[in-house]
């Protein structure tokens, strides 16, 4: 049995579709005071699976989701597995400074509190955030259907990192398409100045080469030529802003790039990041359905079912 929460209720169905089980139906609503209501609709299973981002508005998702897995285990679900497509306030993993929360730590406390038994989230900011909870939890990667998206709209990509904390995304996607990929480094000039620069490494997946096999296919080299004629298409795990983006974006016109798309994972996606984008020259923005947007148009159903 799947029960899609309301951030997340397209996807919920497309999974149950995937999977061939039944969907059941909630009711939400908020009050006039803004306390939200939450009704199960239905009988229940001994397990059961719950899917919901916690995005934007990340208290009210957070709330409903928490009413939805105490309200499951009070009406007699033994195995519950909640899918988080979209971990908010996974970002703060750590005190940056004296006195922070650590709101990841945190978040994953009451989740498991509220009594989760399992936890299925896509592309955690940062991987460590599992450490925070006591019970089996997995961060499945959207890279697969993301690199099948790539593969039906261009025929000679390179995949580009923006930054080197993206570059394992790149990576993971140049090695399912057989292509090449690389990244940009970003050298902090100044308090308020950085320079960004395409890096001279990983591309060229030959498989003729014999010490490229024994790497795994991740240790070419590159000029920063590669972009020239190719459709580059930028991977990025997050876009909020799109401010690295649309500096991404200038840099791969320079260099030649014949077009450049953008892919990520989670479309946060505020402050007009879309039409800075496009304004900036991006042929598309697609991203994924853990969270809904207007550029939400690759599914993760397929991936969540298979975890599941």
């Amino acid at each position: 049995m799947i029960i899609g929460g309301s951030a997340s209720q397209k996807l919920a169905a497309n999974v149950a579709k995937e999977l061939g089980d039944s969907l059941c139906p909630i009711e939400t609503k908020k009050f006039p005071d803004g306390e939200r209501y939450l009704r199960i609709k239905g009988e229940v299973a001994e397990e059961a699976v719950i899917i919901q981002s916690t995005g934007y508005p990340q208290d009210e998702n957070l709330i409903e989701l928490l009413f939805m897995i105490k309200t499951l285990k009070d009406m007699g679900v033994e195995k519950l597995k909640v899918v988080i497509p979209y971990f908010g306030y996974g970002r703060q993993e750590k005190r940056f400074k004296s006195g922070e929360s650590i709101s990841a730590q945190v978040i994953a406390n009451i989740i498991e509190d509220a009594g989760a038994d399992e936890i299925i989230s896509v592309n955690l900011h940062e991987d460590s955030v599992r450490d925070f909870f006591n019970i089996p939890t997995k961060n499945i990667s959207a890279m697969e259907a993301i690199a099948e998206y790539i593969d039906s709209i261009s025929k000679d990509p390179i995949i580009i990192a923006p930054d080197k904390g993206a570059l394992n995304f790149a990576e993971e996607i140049a090695k399912i398409l057989d292509c090449s990929c690389t990244y940009m480094n970003k050298v902090r000039l100044g308090p308020d100045k950085v320079e960004t620069k395409i890096a001279d490494i990983r591309c060229d997946f030959s498989a003729n080469d014999p010490k490229l096999a024994q790497l795994n296919k991740t240790e070419k080299k590159v000029s920063i030529d590669s972009v020239k004629g190719k459709e580059a298409i930028i991977i990025d795990d997050i876009i909020a802003t799109g401010g690295t983006i649309v500096n991404a974006i200038g840099i791969l016109k320079d260099q030649g790039a014949k077009s450049v798309s953008v892919c990520c994972v989670h479309p946060i996606l505020v402050n007009d990041a879309v039409l800075k984008i496009y304004a900036a020259g991006a042929k598309s923005i697609a991203g994924t359905d853990t969270l809904k947007s207007e550029v939400s148009c690759i599914s993760i159903a397929k991936i969540i079912a298979k975890s599941l």
